[in-house]
């Protein structure tokens, strides 16, 4: 076959194998291939999230005190990075900021203690006074409780206690285990935030040099910025748990119950526990208020607090938060549910957080913001002043190219 005959065969081969295989396609829609391609890609990623969630839920005990200290650390690092700037060395510097905030936390929590224990002695007759009116509304109320039957009561109560003492005791061991625990997670969170606000850059580097040489720029730029993501997310965390606490402390004080003082520390302390520590804050208001003023006054605080509960949750906590961090505030609703959904409490904590990071990661990435990044530039590794360490595809080839010829004799 001559030359220009097998230059125009070829092609016609070509496109022959490609009418064949677009005829076999025929019978199967395109939007079906794509669904399809889709499909069993986002199922091999779903089955390996939920692998890797089945894994690490066995180390909880581990995972959660380090990312609390992450938080910790995003919220302490500016005060660390002050010290610094000022010419306070970095170990003194991090020792202060931690001694500091836990004595702030201590002192916070001394002085909501003591006014409470203060508060509820003074208003202890009224409390008594209470729970007769109670035994009255009991007894001549609509359910005709005789003291008889509520001794009798009472008496089922302590006999159930008694019978059950085995289960009790298992119980409070338990709980004293879930105790150890805690004491065990608290001494780790306290050790990681101390090397978080340390090294934390310097950590981060020798995570980043496990990857490939091609990757390092991307992976440190990406961290840096997610890590930008948390502190941000601690700050209006912060200005979300002062305002919950000016609401609630403020409406106290306007119908009347007393202690809003403490109850508003106790209230902006609760708010940086999702769901328990609101519950809790109101509990103690609403009973603050019922002792004091009666029902009336405990209904009306009770409502203070549900709609200081509700303009945080569905109103300050998606439209400041997603600013914040660059995210939807449906997607911050949709983050925090899925997440308590899927880790309770844990996951209600650490579910923003984690999809701002996620975010700011993949945006980074996305954009090979590396490659035009001022966080690199000054960096004594990434940076020029270390070297500089090239950051595009072409200067990272260039490198390796420039590794292969000097290896040649």
């Amino acid at each position: 076959m001559r030359p220009h005959a097998r230059s125009i065969a070829a092609p016609k081969a070509v496109q022959a194998a490609a009418v064949r295989s677009s005829r076999g396609n025929d019978d199967v829609p395109y939007a079906l291939r794509v669904s399809a391609a889709w499909a069993w890609r986002l199922g091999v990623v779903l089955i390996v999230a939920a692998g890797l969630i089945w894994v690490l839920r066995d180390f909880s005990l581990l995972l959660i005190p380090l990312m609390i200290a992450g938080l910790l650390a995003g919220l302490l690092s500016p005060v660390t990075e002050w010290l610094r700037r000022n010419k306070v060395p970095g170990g003194l510097a991090v020792a202060v900021t931690i001694v500091t905030f836990l004595g702030l936390i201590v002192a916070a929590l001394t002085l909501v203690g003591r006014q409470l224990a203060l508060g509820f002695r003074d208003l202890w007759d009224e409390t008594l006074a209470g729970v007769d009116q109670v035994q009255e509304w009991l007894a001549d109320g609509p359910l005709k409780i005789t003291t008889t039957q509520m001794d009798s009561l009472l008496g089922g109560a302590t006999n159930a206690i008694q019978s059950n003492s085995a289960n009790i005791v298992s119980g409070a061991l338990s709980v004293g285990t879930g105790a150890g625990h805690f004491a065990a997670g608290v001494l780790l969170t306290l050790f990681a935030l101390v090397f978080f606000l340390l090294d934390g850059r310097r950590i981060w580097r020798f995570v980043t040099g496990l990857l490939p040489r091609r990757a390092r720029p991307a992976g440190y730029g990406a961290g840096l910025h997610g890590w930008e993501s948390m502190v941000n997310y601690v700050r209006v965390q912060l200005l979300v748990a002062f305002i919950d606490a000016v609401g609630i402390g403020a409406g106290a004080a306007i119908i009347g119950v007393p202690l809003a003082l403490p109850l508003s520390v106790l209230v902006f302390l609760g708010s940086f526990v999702p769901l328990l520590g609101a519950f809790v804050t109101g509990f103690v208001a609403v009973l603050l208020a019922l002792v004091a003023n009666g029902w009336v006054n405990a209904l009306i605080m009770l409502g203070i607090v549900l709609l200081v509960q509700q303009l945080e949750s569905h109103i300050l906590q998606p439209l400041i938060m997603g600013r914040a961090v660059a995210l939807h505030p449906l997607a911050v609703i949709l983050a925090v549910t899925g997440g308590t959904l899927a880790a309770g409490i844990p996951g209600a904590l650490f579910s923003v957080p984690l999809l701002a990071i996620l975010n700011t990661v993949v945006r980074y990435i996305a954009s090979r913001g590396w490659e035009q990044d001022p966080a690199l530039d000054a960096d004594p590794v990434f940076g020029a002043a270390g070297g500089p360490v090239p950051r595009t595809n072409e200067s990272i080839e260039a490198l390796d190219d420039n590794a292969e010829e000097e290896k040649q004799p």
